[in-house]
């Protein structure tokens, strides 16, 4: 049980290192972008002194630049400020569509550098559950990384989650390259682990190219 533990505790850590890198990279792109526009207002305002005329759209384009990254970054910061704060209690009953938008979220740079797109068809119920946020994030994150790798030639990921007698599932769909041999063993220990303590169970079908994650509603429930 120590080992898999402390296994559970390496995959968190690594999680969470690999979405605040991703995080200050975007951010560092966003001010990359504002730094860019601050220096074309300096050469703007250096030739009104010089006597050039300024065409008002020119100035009115940079703000919106400006304001535009300003909203990106407000928003990568508050979803940064959901993960941190994902860790404030270890049972919690939560929204698992919410979180999985949350996911989403942090994978979409993930999914950029892969040229995927995550399409998250989740419906406007709630799907509550009481169980770990953080940990149960991680399981995600890494059932998406995975599914990722294994998108079909319209590289397209599907999400979907259903409420059954069994709990909540989530169905990471559209996973054509399921049928050929994976790049690493999947699920590995890494998430054993993680379905063990959240007591969900974690189910591969090449045959329906998906990946099928089952979460119990009560984490505390026998």
């Amino acid at each position: 049980m120590g080992a898999k533990l402390e296994t559970v505790a390496e995959t968190g850590l690594q999680f969470f290192g690999k979405m605040t890198a991703s995080i200050s990279h975007e951010i560092k792109n966003v001010l990359a972008i504002i730094n860019e526009n601050a220096g074309l207002l300096e050469d703007l305002v250096h030739m009104l002194d010089q006597g050039a005329e300024i065409e008002p759209q020119r100035l009115k384009n940079m703000s919106r630049t400006v304001m535009k990254q300003v909203s990106r970054a407000d928003a990568i910061l508050k979803n940064m400020n959901r993960l941190a704060h994902s860790v404030d209690e270890s049972i919690k009953t939560i929204d698992l569509n919410e979180i999985l938008e949350l996911v989403v979220s942090l994978s979409h740079r993930f999914a950029a550098m892969r040229d995927v797109s995550v399409d998250p068809k989740l419906g406007e119920s709630p799907m509550m559950v009481r169980t770990s946020p953080f940990l149960l994030m991680n399981l995600l994150w890494l059932c998406l990384d995975f599914a990722m790798d294994t998108a079909g030639d319209d590289k397209v990921v599907e999400l979907v989650t259903q409420k059954t007698e069994a709990g909540i599932q989530v169905f990471f769909k559209r996973l054509g390259g399921l049928a050929g041999t994976p790049l690493k063993p999947f699920p590995a220990e890494h998430e054993k682990g993680l379905c063990d303590l959240l007591r969900a169970e974690l189910e591969v079908s090449a045959e329906n190219q998906e990946i099928v994650v089952t979460i119990g509603e009560d984490i505390d429930r026998d």
